[in-house]
């Protein structure tokens, strides 16, 4: 999904799945515009992580003034985590997801995330990987393509893949495919680059919110590592794990967790 640059149409500010493609695909956008700036590495940083937040803040205080807002660059008072926790819809955002693979241009691994939950559920959701020009959202729901790989591939960390995820390839006889940012390694498994992504290290309700709305409404399984459902807009909003993976993978992966743990 690509819309023009400037003020969403009318249909657009109408559409809680299509605004959420529409704010994620102008975040990206602001990136690109802020890596092409010359900066390099925390001050690249910093100014993606600055401009994508205040942009997307402003733009949700325009389109969406009665919902709340939990972003990763925001620092959240009691005052607003008591409007959050009572609030009917709240748009939960990372402004940059792959902070680190942003500022290493031309790496394409890096992400922006714009989600929905509204009365106990994640309703809509974009992934935007600008420098990939593709934006995956609850919208249209994405088709993932039957999988080209004999083995299944699993979406690691390209700096510090885990233990029990090796473990765990091992014993599925996989792949692991390193890459960057959450988001982009769920939105690998919708694009059949990856068939699955098991993470235990450690992450918060923004890392994972947009990219789960996506792999559900394109089928997908999803769940924390126990086979419980992820559950947003909590009071701590430290979510430290996920599983996005093809359906037909879901019981082997549960069943090795269960037996040998994540540490």
């Amino acid at each position: 999904m690509t819309f023009e640059p400037g003020t969403p149409a009318s249909e657009v500010v109408a559409d809680d799945h299509l605004l959420a493609a529409w704010l994620a695909e102008e975040a990206g956008r602001r990136l690109l515009e802020v890596r092409a700036e010359g900066l390099v590495g925390k001050e690249l940083k910093d100014a993606g992580d600055r401009a994508a937040h205040v942009l997307l803040m402003d733009l949700l205080a325009t389109y969406r003034p009665d919902d709340a807002v939990l972003s990763e660059e925001a620092l959240e008072s009691a005052a607003d985590k008591d409007a959050r926790l009572t609030a009917a819809k709240v748009w939960i955002v990372d402004p940059l997801d792959g902070t680190r693979e942003f500022s290493e241009p031309p790496r394409d691994d890096w992400a922006v995330h714009v989600a929905l939950w509204q009365d106990g559920e994640l309703v809509a959701g974009a992934v935007a990987q600008p420098a990939l020009g593709e934006t995956f959202n609850t919208g249209t729901p994405p088709v993932v393509p039957a999988r080209t790989s004999q083995r299944p591939r699993i979406a690691v960390s390209r700096t510090r893949p885990p233990a029990f995820v090796e473990a765990l390839a091992k014993e599925l006889d996989a792949e692991l495919v390193p890459m960057g940012s959450a988001g982009v390694k769920m939105m690998s498994v919708v694009r059949d680059v990856a068939d699955a992504y098991v993470h235990a290290g450690g992450q918060y309700e923004w890392d994972s919110a947009a990219p789960v709305a996506v792999a559900r409404a394109a089928g997908l399984f999803t769940s924390r590592v126990d086979g419980s459902e992820l559950v947003y807009n909590q009071s701590d909003v430290y979510l430290p794990d996920v599983i996005v993976c093809r359906p037909e993978l879901s019981e082997k992966i549960l069943a090795f967790i269960s037996a040998n743990g994540t540490d």
